[in-house]
């Protein structure tokens, strides 16, 4: 299985692979990979009549092989790309003759997304062998905020940590979302600035003290007017703070504090590792594990098991606001 830097290098290289099947949740990386090879493959003059863009729900795999058998024109290779692939997944089987032996002056893309193939099958394993076959998967949602700041450095543009939870809670692990965002704050600010949660709530509308993030930080700190000041706007707000977030952003929350009690690491920076906290909050969670000992978290994470089903109406039929407050109290009791 290739790797998003061991296809770039290659394409850049010139070492062009004659099947490129791209899959997966993370439409991201497909896109990019895909839009890559369309842009920069050919020259321009070459694309008129060697570039050729097909769509799943339009043709069959047959029609697919038909083009990619053809040779290209005035060109030393001719690139073929089938967009909404996922559409052919119940005949997508019938592509492994080619597979075994494709054209080699063609350039055939899949963007696959969405699904992956059936490692089982025989399909599967011929484009192991003869294609480049890449598995986009949706990265975890607390790898994003790093993902955010390495996105942002090959920019030349920086982001608090903060701005960078902001964002995450906001937008989740989808990173096509993330990087519209990101570009829109880029244009704003310009290359060598900084992103900052203000810049944030200005131009995306997530408002910097009233999020998953503060709300955590104030049930650290036992702030009980805090907690509830921001639960009552999270109630008012369902849609962009729906009640099942918040209970899984607080329980990642409580468990990286259990942990803290269990790893038996005093290194700040080890301890970020183990965690998978950033640097920049690492101090933070160590003070509040005071707060928290490991007998009063196991209460916590209990209590939110409990509302996790009352917000799907096991033994409950109470409003988001009453759920909140409710779960604020027992948090901080």
């Amino acid at each position: 299985m290739s790797s998003i830097n061991q296809i770039f290098s290659e394409i850049k290289d010139n070492k062009l692979a004659p099947i490129y099947f791209l899959m997966g949740e993370e439409t991201y990386y497909i896109d990019l990979i895909s839009d890559y090879i369309e842009a920069h493959v050919l020259t321009e003059q070459e694309k008129g009549f060697n570039q050729v863009i097909l769509y799943g729900k339009d043709v069959s795999v047959q029609d697919i092989i038909s083009h990619a058998k053809r040779y290209p024109m005035m060109a030393d290779r001719q690139v073929v790309i089938v967009k909404e692939a996922q559409n052919l997944s119940k005949t997508i089987d019938q592509l492994i003759d080619y597979v075994k032996n494709p054209q080699t002056s063609t350039v055939l893309v899949f963007k696959y997304k969405y699904k992956t193939l059936d490692k089982r099958k025989a399909l599967y394993k011929s484009l192991l062998k003869s294609a480049v076959l890449f598995d986009s998967k949706r990265i975890y949602e607390d790898k994003v905020p790093s993902w955010i700041q390495n996105f942002l450095k090959s920019k030349s543009v920086s982001i608090t940590p903060k701005a960078a939870l902001m964002l995450t809670e906001f937008l989740g692990n989808d990173l096509s979302k993330i990087v519209n965002e990101l570009n829109k704050l880029i244009i704003v600010i310009g290359i060598n600035n900084q992103i900052t949660p203000e810049l944030v709530e200005q131009n995306i509308g997530i408002s910097k003290d009233f999020n998953n993030f503060e709300l955590q930080k104030s049930l650290g700190n036992l702030d009980h007017k805090k907690a509830y000041k921001i639960v009552n706007y999270f109630a008012q707000n369902p849609k962009q703070h729906p009640f099942v977030l918040t209970i899984s952003i607080l329980y990642m929350y409580f468990t990286k504090l259990m942990k803290l009690h269990t790893v038996g690491v005093k290194n700040p920076t080890m301890l970020s590792k183990t965690l998978g906290v950033n640097p920049y909050f690492i101090n933070e969670y160590i003070a509040v594990s005071k707060n928290f000992p490991m007998k009063r978290i196991s209460g916590v994470l209990e209590t939110l098991r409990i509302y996790d089903l009352k917000s799907k109406g096991v033994d409950s039929n109470i409003s988001d606001k009453d759920l909140y407050n409710e779960l604020i109290y027992n948090i901080l009791k």
